[in-house]
Parts: structure tokens; sequence; C-alpha cells
């Protein structure tokens, strides 16, 4: 077949640019133009009727049988090596990457396919050089960013990782936007105006500006621009590199804000030449305080600002530190000003480096104050003294209120536990039914005693467990009026003849969140001391009301009143007023009542006119959660 009008087709074959193979369905080479001759290094010669694998590298061929026999029952047109390397192997072993278009056809019922063959290792060669200078920008760590300068308002069209990592923006934040979002609001720069310049005359530019990430964070951005041209000298792009300097920035501020302490600190900071001891700076209240100005300090030395007698000291010091190799020494020593006067100064002096030249750095201070101590130690001894007194005082307080314990543990023990005995020996001896009445008088008699004494120990461990940080409040939700009526049905067996307890109106609503044993003890306390200290036929009135996110609990008698010369005091521990000395009691009710109620983020407030009366006001939160963090946090400190 291919022998009808041969010279038409060579005509034909050779006119085309790519390398031209027609194989059989056998894969068996049936025609070549030049171009593939010159591509795989053969002669036609020495490929008609050879078998395309020839062609192929030996780990394509079995795929490519695999992939021609799919391709020959599709019977379509089809191109290779846009989406996939594809390779030839050449005559001399070399393999090349390749283009190939497979176009079928057929021919008195023969099936044939034409491939189209380019050599692609050139343009291969420029996509890997651009993919490595584009891996290049890529892992450069400075920030790397291109502008389109064609474009109107210059946008950006590439940027590398660094940049984004530094900035924080994303792709679509970035791309085909001008750079100016870096500067946030903050576009009043005075570099700002320099680079819209230079972009503006297509010219390099260097500038520091304050940039702003995606966060927010202000970051310091040293920019170099520069431009790219054309043939034509058309600027047609700009690179912008970034390079963020903030902690360099933050060194020069650092070394300026030194500078400036330096400069301006009220202390006497000296430099001074180690080899020629001439100055060579003094700060500002160096200059102030001797009195000489820096041009007049820097042809002296510091022996001519000490006073004579001081010269060889100083002169011993500042061998002491150049010999023994010493990091600084400090001494004392007494300057002279320019005006003749002197002070006695401190001085911390140390070597260091100017450059390439040792310096002697002088801190200086003025101890004159510390000079007059004297004055100040007898001051000081006289205020010790006086804290001493009180300390003693206080200490002499204390011991008069432990002997004043003992006493009173010893009186309030005794006096009931008699009683106890007594009532006990004589119920022995009322045996018959008659008796009864008697019975039950020495029964109360014996359960009031016991009842007394069980209180007394439960304010000693009350006392103790406050001392030592030991209180656990429990709080929980209850009803006011629970602790009302157990408080009021317990006391009503120590009521005198005729005395009554005005119970409180409309209370059956009021909850609370609170210790409620806390809560009982409190009520408990200030109940019992309003039937001890109140007369027979004496009426009690207790009034609770709830404000404001607060309980109130009112309670007024009718007694004996706490004198006003003692009311100062009624709340310090072990403490009892005059009047009540012949009363049973230990004087610790209400200290232990004050102390719960601080802690509950309460308040104790009483008012009393001796003979007259006493009315005492307790008031605590509602809520006890917020006091009662705050309570274990202290406990814990």
């Amino acid at each position: 077949m291919f022998n009808q009008d041969q010279e038409i087709f060579n005509i034909l074959l050779e006119a085309v640019f790519e390398g031209v193979i027609i194989v059989d369905n056998q894969q068996k080479i049936m025609e070549v133009n030049l171009a593939a001759e010159n591509i795989f290094g053969y002669s036609k010669n020495e490929l008609i009727d050879k078998k395309l694998s020839l062609l192929l590298p030996a780990d394509y061929r079995k795929k490519h049988t695999t992939f021609f026999n799919i391709f020959l029952k599709r019977g379509t047109r089809r191109k290779m090596g846009e989406t996939k390397n594809i390779y030839g192997l050449k005559k001399d072993g070399a393999i090349f990457p390749m283009d190939i278009e497979l176009n079928p056809f057929s021919i008195y019922n023969k099936t044939y396919v034409m491939a189209l063959i380019r050599d692609i290792s050139e343009r291969k060669k420029i996509e890997e050089s651009l993919m490595l200078r584009t891996k290049a920008l890529q892992s450069a760590r400075n920030g790397i960013i291109i502008t389109d300068a064609l474009k109107d308002d210059n946008p950006v069209v590439f940027f590398n990782s660094a940049f984004q990592d530094l900035t924080g923006y994303s792709n679509t934040e970035i791309l085909n936007h001008n750079c100016r979002f870096l500067q946030g609001k903050d576009r009043d720069q005075a570099p700002l105006k320099k680079l819209r310049e230079a972009i503006k005359k297509g010219e390099s530019c260097q500038a520091t500006l304050r940039n702003y990430k995606k966060d927010g964070t202000m970051f310091w951005n040293d920019l170099y621009v520069f431009p790219i041209t054309n043939t034509k000298g058309i600027v047609t792009n700009f690179i912008g590199i970034q390079n963020d300097v903030t902690q360099r920035k933050q060194v020069e501020e650092e070394r300026h804000h030194l500078a400036t302490i330096f400069d301006e600190s009220l202390n006497e900071i000296y430099v001074f030449d180690v080899e020629t001891l001439k100055f060579i700076n003094a700060n500002y209240g160096a200059k102030k305080n001797i009195g000489f100005s820096l041009d007049e300090l820097q042809v002296m030395t510091p022996l001519e600002i000490t006073t004579k007698s001081n010269v060889s000291n100083l002169k011993e010091s500042i061998n002491t530190l150049l010999n023994r190799n010493m990091d600084k020494i400090e001494f004392e020593t007494v300057h002279q000003r320019k005006d003749g006067s002197t002070y006695p100064v401190e001085v911390h002096l140390q070597i260091s480096d100017l450059g390439e030249k040792k310096v002697f750095v002088a801190i200086v201070l003025d101890i004159t104050d510390r000079k007059n101590y004297t004055t100040k130690l007898e001051n000081e001894v006289e205020i010790r003294t006086q804290q001493l007194e009180i300390a003693l005082s206080k200490e002499k307080e204390l011991n008069e209120l432990k002997s004043k314990f003992l006493s009173l543990v010893s009186h309030e023990f005794k006096t009931p536990l008699s009683g106890i005995l007594t009532s006990t020996q004589l119920l022995s001896k009322y045996q018959l039914s008659e008796h009864q009445e008697k019975r039950n008088k020495h029964i109360n008699i014996i359960t009031d005693k016991v009842h007394f004494l069980n209180n007394i120990l439960n304010d000693f461990l009350s006392i103790e467990k406050l001392e030592s940080g030991k209180v656990n409040y429990k709080y929980s939700h209850f009803k006011l009026s629970k602790v009302v009526n157990e408080v009021v049905y317990d006391y009503n067996m120590l009521l005198k003849e005729g005395q009554k307890i005005n119970y409180p109106e409309d209370i059956d609503d009021i909850s609370v969140y609170q210790d409620e044993k806390i809560i009982q003890l409190i009520f408990s306390n200030l109940l019992h001391n309003a039937i001890k200290y109140s007369p027979e036929e004496s009426c009690i009135d207790l009034n609770i009301k709830q404000h404001d996110g607060f309980t109130t609990l009112k309670i007024t008698d009718k007694g004996i009143g706490i004198p006003e010369k003692d009311q100062a005091r009624i709340f310090q521990r072990y403490f009892r007023a005059d009047n009540v000395m012949n009363t049973q009691g230990t004087g610790i009710g209400l200290n232990i009542v004050k102390n719960h109620l601080e802690n509950l983020g309460g308040t104790i407030k009483f008012e009393s006119e001796e003979n007259i009366g006493s009315t005492f006001k307790i008031s605590f939160p509602n809520n006890a959660e917020q006091i009662h963090m705050e309570y274990n946090l202290e406990g814990t400190n």
C-alpha cells in the first residue's frame, strides 16, 4: 500500500515539522520521516519493520503495549505528554522527554496509527529552570513579592511562603491587591512618600516601614524595591524584598532608652580613660551636681574633683581594680564641687569597652543623707522604743486576759458542776410518786447546767477553729424560719418567769444560701444573751427582713443594757461588762459571733443603754457562694 504514490507520500511526510512514525496494529513500524530519524538517531532502513518498542525505554514498554491496545479499541485521536511525562529512547541510549499525538486511520481495512513526535528536552530544561527559580524564591527567608506595574494600582501577582508566614494573610487577601494593605490605617508614615515617588518614577528604593500583620501585630519592615524592565525599557514589574527588623528596632530603642537613662539620670555617671584617667563623658546628673561643664571635665581627671585628703585612697582603689582583674569595686570618697563645697559619695567603679578602648565607668551616689545616720538612728531608736512599749503593753494585756480566762473557766465550770452534784444527790431522796414535782425541778436544773457547760465547750472549740483557720463552712439552701423555730423552741425552756419571745412575722418565704449551723449558732448566742440579761416579765422582740441581697436580724430586749464605758470593748475576747460580773458567762460569745459574721461577709452592730435594754443587729449575704470562694482563697494563702 505504501508503495503507491510513494513520491507524493514522502513529500507530505518530509513537509511535516514533527517527527512522524506510522505503525500497524501490531506496532510494527511502517514508515518514518526525516525528522523522526533525526530525533531518534536511526536511519529509516534501521526502523522499517521494527517494533515500536525499539524507541521506548525498557521501563515503559509493558505499559505502552497495554495502552496501545486500549487506544486501538477506542479509535480516537489522542495527545500525550501534556499531563504525563512521556520518554523516548535514542539509538545512542539517551532517554529524552517528548510530546506525542496519536492519530488512528484505516486503509484497505487495515488499521494504522500515525504518531507525531516532538523532542521537548529544551522546553523541559526551561520549565525546570523556572521551577528551580520559583523554589528558590519560595525557600528564601525574606518575604518576596512581585507586582504587575502594567496593571492599574500595581497589584501583587506573586508572593513566597516567607511573605505569607510573616504577614499572616491568605492567598486571596494578597493576590491582585496593592501592598498598602500592610500599612492598615497607618498610611501617613514619612518613608511611604519616598517609596511612592520611587515607584512612580520606576526607580529602586529602600524604606523601613511600620507594617501590620493580619492579627493586628505591628512589625518593622525593611523593604527593598527593584524595578524590572522589558527590552523596550518599560517597567513591567516591581520586586519587593521584605525583612522583619522588629528585633533590631527594639534593640535600637533599648539603646536609645539606655542612652536617655545615662544622660538624664540624677545619679552621677562618669566615663574616663583607663590610661590617662581623662574624663570622656559625664551625664546630666554629674554635671549638675559637680558644677563643671563637659568641656571643662574633658581636660580633668577624677583626682581633680576629689578632696586632697582622699586622692591617695582614690588612686589605691583604681589600682586595685586594675591589678586584681576584678569586675568592679565599690568605695567611699568625698567630691569637691566647682564652687568648693564638698559632699560624701559612694562610687561603683568598673572597667568597660568603648569601641577598642578600655574605659572606667563610675556610678556615683551622693550619700549625704546616709552620713547623717546619727540623727536618723536616734529617731529610729525612739520609734523602736515606743513600739516595744506598745508591744509590752499588749503582752501584759494578753497575760491579764489569760489569767482572767483561767479564773473565769474555773468559776464557770465549778458553779454548774456544784449545782449538778447537789441536784443529783437530792434526786436520790425523792423516791415517792408525790415527789415528782421536786424530781422534775432538779432534773431541769441538771439539764440547764449541762446545756450551759456544753455551750461553753462549743465556744472554746469555735475559738480554736477560728484561730487555726480550720473552719470549714458548709453552705446549703434552707428556710430561715426552720432555724428560728429550732432556736426559739430550745430556748423557751430557759425563759424566766413571765418572759416572752415575740416571734417575727412573714418569714416563711425567706430562704438563704449559707452555713445553716453557723447561722443557728449566731442566733442562739444572741437570743441566749437577751434571755440571760433580761428580767422576768419582759419581752424579747425578733425582727427579720431580707432586701438588697442581705438578710437582717434584730433582737431587742428590755434588759440591763451595756454601760457606755464598756461598749467599745464588748466584742473583745473574754471581756465582760461591769454590770454582768455576777452572771454566768465567758465573754467569748460575741467575739465568736463577730468573727463568723465577718468570714461570711456579714456585720454586727448594736445599740444599748444601761438599765433600758439592747438591740443587736446582724446582717449577712443571702448567697454565700462568692464570699465562700474568697474565704477559701485567703485560708489557702
